[in-house]
């Protein structure tokens, strides 16, 4: 008998532990607890929003194109680039600049902006600059001549003439004919234009003479005295008349009187 039943319960015992271990299987896992993962996407940058750094500097700008060494210079030394600078944050009229190169100023007669005075140097700057901005093909219209930083009110003596026509620029000053090489830079605000030539105009090579020094002013003249004061008096030509008068008799009766005595001396010795 125990050899008959001891495998029907082991068959029994196998069958309720497959039974037992499907049920378990048969349930839904559950997610191990803890955060749930979040997937996170990334976004690209947003643009910057920031605004214009401001009106463009006109040394950075002559700098980063290179070869204008020498105007550079000028441009400081004579404060012209600390105008332009000022002018572009204060109005939105702009400024237009012939740049020469270095090559420019090295064709220069030798000793010449070495000659120059600081009063011709700030000149010879400033008739390079014109206080308006003028795209290239503004040339074409514009009225000539056309008046620059140098000109002041004597326009005369600093002549500028520029005539454009499509992407051919000509200036004229009436001493250097040149053209316009390039655009360094533009912005509607600021334009630099390259010129293979120092542009030079009669007021620079023979700049005004200083105004001279006032005379001092003379001394009221001394009121004149009336003719009538200078005359003598009446009263005085009188006198000197009568003198005159009385005298002459006088001088009559002792010529008569000596005459006598002289007769009577000689009778008395004859």
């Amino acid at each position: 008998m125990k050899q008959i039943l001891s495998p029907t319960l082991l068959l029994l015992i196998f069958l309720f532990l497959c039974t037992t271990a499907s049920g378990q299987s048969s349930a839904p896992a559950t997610a191990p607890s803890g955060p749930a993962a979040v997937s996170v996407q990334s976004s690209p940058p947003a643009p910057s929003t920031s605004g214009p750094s401001g009106p463009a500097d006109i040394i950075s700008v002559l700098q980063k194109a290179g070869d204008f060494t020498t105007f550079i210079g000028l441009l400081k030394s004579s404060q012209v680039d600390a105008l332009i600078n000022t002018q572009l944050k204060k109005s939105n009229q702009g400024f237009t600049v012939f740049a020469p190169t270095d090559t420019a100023f090295s064709g220069l007669k030798t000793g010449t902006l070495n000659s120059f005075s600081d009063e011709q140097k700030a000149a010879l700057t400033k008739f390079h600059v014109i206080p308006s901005f003028l795209a290239i093909s503004q040339f074409q219209t514009i009225s000539n001549p056309i008046h620059t930083q140098a000109a002041g009110e004597n326009s005369a003596e600093f002549p500028l003439n520029v005539i454009g026509n499509g992407t051919h620029v000509n200036i004229t000053t009436g001493l250097v004919n040149t053209t316009v090489d390039s655009t360094v830079y533009s912005d509607g605000q600021l334009a630099v234009y390259e010129i293979p030539q120092v542009l030079l105009s009669q007021g620079i090579l023979s700049p005004q003479a200083p105004a001279p020094a006032l005379a001092p002013v003379p001394p009221n003249p001394k009121k004149a005295s009336p003719l009538n004061a200078l005359a003598p008096s009446s009263s005085t030509t009188v006198s000197v008349d009568s003198s005159d008068a009385s005298g002459l008799p006088h001088y009559v009766q002792t010529v008569v009187s000596v005459g006598l005595a002289v007769l009577t001396a000689m009778s008395l010795s004859l």
